[in-house]
């Protein structure tokens, strides 16, 4: 099987910020990368990647593939870092994220970004922290303790690429990393597991969502998603659901299916962010 390489050499056309401190913490310092074609002219749409790791690893450089791409393609692109789970527990990371998005929006025109465009993208925990962000925007579930608060942090746009969407079954409960980045065990403080859920807040007025998993993923299995797109049929969300047979976690290290999420990422972007081909 062919692999993708996930560390490409960066076109010279490429305009690259990298490191940039959005958020500090008792932890560290918060970082962010922005990636953008050297010749674009007008306000662009942007799409921010949140790395996968059980919530306990990875880090911003791991969508460089991705955040190359659509930057290329006429999008500014960025990369955020979180804190992990042996840092500081949840709703930290998601709270991360939040102010990742306002720091975005705020600096929107220093960067050549539409700020009224945005997708989130999001792998494995990095897909849950996508959705549960993008599920609770502008409510005040989380305290986000950023320096602008008064950003509003919706979103036009999601994809979840094999992320946990209910960390209230048994498979999520079991998983050792999921009490980790809880601070608790399910039996210890159930609630808190429901809090942290993403489909917790799905409600009809919640942004398109796209979600493509493997059917013999073993990490997060696909009843996850299907759970998801349960929730998003009865909630009237306009969404697409991708499964796709035979393929595990990481799926999308592969040659065909990175080929693949890339075309229906791309045709989903262009028609609820207004993007070129």
């Amino acid at each position: 099987m062919d692999f993708v390489d996930l560390e490409p050499e960066i076109p010279d056309s490429i305009q690259v910020s990298r490191d940039i401190v959005y958020k500090e913490t008792d932890q560290r310092s918060l970082k962010l990368d922005i990636y953008k074609d050297e010749f674009l002219v007008e306000p662009a749409p942007v799409i921010i990647f949140i790395h996968g790791g059980s919530w306990t690893t990875g880090g911003k450089e791991d969508y460089l593939i991705y955040c190359l791409a659509y930057a290329q393609k006429g999008y500014v692109t960025a990369s955020l870092s979180y804190r992990f789970s042996q840092e500081a527990i949840f709703p930290a990371a998601v709270e991360d994220i939040i102010c990742g998005i306002r720091w975005i929006k705020a600096h929107a025109s220093e960067y050549g970004i539409d700020s009224s465009k945005v997708a989130l993208v999001g792998g494995s925990a990095g897909g849950h922290l996508a959705m549960l962000a993008a599920y609770t925007a502008d409510e005040s579930y989380f305290a986000s303790g950023c320096d602008e608060n008064a950003v509003s942090t919706a979103v036009q746009a999601i994809v979840n690429i094999y992320g946990p969407s209910d960390l209230t079954t048994d498979f999520a409960v079991a998983q050792g990393a999921t009490p980790k980045f809880m601070g608790a065990t399910y039996d210890v403080n159930p609630d808190i597991y429901k809090v942290a859920s993403p489909i917790t807040y799905i409600t009809p007025d919640d942004p398109p969502t796209l979600t493509l998993h493997g059917t013999i993923d073993k990490i997060v299995p696909i009843t996850q998603s299907d759970f998801l797109d349960k929730a998003l049929i009865t909630n009237d969300v306009i969404h697409e659901y991708h499964r796709l047979k035979g393929w595990s976690h990481t799926m999308d290290a592969s040659v065909p299916v990175n080929e693949y999420a890339q075309k229906v990422m791309t045709r989903f972007f262009n028609e609820w962010l207004n993007g070129d081909d």
